[in-house]
């Protein structure tokens, strides 16, 4: 059985990396293209929004996703049926809509007027681009714990593809200005929502027979669950499931002011030439960026197939799949930062543009940063499948904090600098927490 599970994660991973990677560089395109179009300042507004959308997707939805695909798996494991965990996914999903909504009208003034300087089209598009990613996460996480990778890749591939559509439009002249760019991110969450109708209607895909020994090993972990359900094990109830979404809420929180903070506190803290620093210090923090879409195929392959393990009881399968993971992320990071040691500031001017300077050392940080950050996830989903997200959690919030306390620290001449080399400290100590609870089993 350890080797059917591990030859669907690969094979999963490896159909995800494709869409997710080709949804990476599409991504870079939209950016490239966007930074080529416009002014420093309209680019700038750009990052921000995109900033604004995703640190608010990510924080709200992703527990959800992450929920589903988890439950998802783990019923799949030990043969449970019914539908009351859709139930709580969609309730608690319908739920943080809401309050995003509330929210974002109660505090339209700061939004439009001090986040992105009076530009009504940005505020409305953060407000719809929001909303549409509530469907399109569940959406995501339904398909993760079913283990449908291609509709997965499909659904987030479409997603970059209509949005760079519009930057495009802008690039050759058909259209003008940052609110055409800005529409794309509106726009493409709803685009991507065409694979839903195929997710349902397709039946789940057919896994391979298993030997006598899997078979039997299959049936003893069946035998067990229907034990436990026999003996009052509880139900999945919403109350569950809101402790665990809250506490990947609050990892996804810190997640994104590890991404976005840099860029956003430069911008409240350097007058008026803010917006455009802000967009050079996300170029910068691209390098991590971008290698984390690509990392997602890890990440959504690798929760459901940790979870499926750990609810059979295969331990050593378990550790040599996050070794593997582990493994392949240092050698990843190591191909970016020779890399950029010796073409980085070439290659991000050409790419980007600009008149500000790319520093060959502080390119070589992020990208060290970057393979520690994606140490730190691969860890993360493992604590994910053990069921131990409150735990885990705990050290997002040290590490993000000590991240946010370091960019706050004064004196600095060099900001770009600053939020660079926070990076790399926030990143290594968050791996090591995460390490540390991870071995202590």
């Amino acid at each position: 059985m350890a080797g059917s599970a591990g030859a669907g994660y690969q094979k999963g991973a490896a159909i995800l990396s494709a869409g997710i990677g080709a949804t990476g560089l599409v991504t870079y395109g939209y950016f490239s293209l966007a930074s080529h179009s416009l002014s420093e300042s309209d680019y700038g507004g750009i990052t921000l929004l995109w900033s604004a959308v995703f640190i608010t997707v990510s924080v709200l939805y992703r527990p959800v996703e992450q929920l589903l695909s988890r439950t998802i798996a783990d019923r799949d494991a030990r043969g449970r049926s019914g539908r009351e965990h859709l139930r709580v996914a969609a309730t608690i999903q319908l739920v943080l809509g809401v309050v995003f909504v509330v929210a974002a009208l109660a505090l339209k003034g700061p939004i439009r007027d001090d986040l992105f300087d009076g530009s009504s089209t940005l505020y409305a598009v953060l407000i719809v681009a929001v909303l549409a990613y509530a469907v399109s996460y569940f959406a995501r996480g339904f398909l993760a714990g079913q283990r449908r990778f291609g509709l997965y890749g499909g659904l987030v591939l479409m997603e970059a593809l209509s949005r760079v559509m519009f930057a495009l439009a802008v690039a050759v002249g058909i259209a003008e200005g940052q609110s055409v760019v800005a529409l794309g991110m509106a726009a493409a969450p709803i685009v991507s929502l065409a694979v839903v109708p195929l997710a349902l209607a397709r039946a789940r895909p057919v896994e391979s027979p298993l030997s006598d020994e899997e078979a039997a090993a299959e049936a003893r972990v069946l035998d067990e669950a229907a034990a436990g359900e026999a003996g009052g094990e509880p139900q999945f109830t919403l109350t569950h499931g809101t402790g665990f979404a809250v506490a990947v809420l609050l990892i996804m929180l810190s997640e994104q002011t590890f991404l976005n903070a840099g860029p956003l506190l430069v911008k409240a803290t350097e007058g008026d030439g803010g917006a455009a620093l802000a967009g050079f210090v996300f170029n910068v923090l691209l390098i991590a960026r971008a290698p984390l879409q690509l990392f997602q195929a890890v990440q959504t392959s690798i929760l459901p197939h940790l979870t499926r393990l750990g609810a059979r009881g295969e331990t050593d399968p378990f550790r040599r799949s996050v070794n593997v993971t582990l493994t392949a992320v240092a050698g990843f990071a190591g191909v970016v930062a020779l890399g950029m040691a010796v073409a980085g500031p070439l290659v991000m001017d050409l790419v980007f543009g600009g008149d500000f300077g790319y520093d060959r050392l502080g390119l070589v940080l992020i990208s060290v940063g970057m393979g520690l950050y994606l140490a730190a996830a691969t860890l993360n989903q493992a604590l994910l499948a053990r069921d131990r997200a409150r735990q885990a959690c705990a050290c997002w919030l040290g590490s993000a904090a000590a991240f946010v306390g370091f960019l706050l620290i004064p004196g600095f001449d060099d900001r770009v600098l600053q939020v660079e080399a926070g990076y790399v400290g926030g990143a290594l100590l968050l791996c090591g927490l995460l390490y540390a609870l991870y071995r202590d089993r």
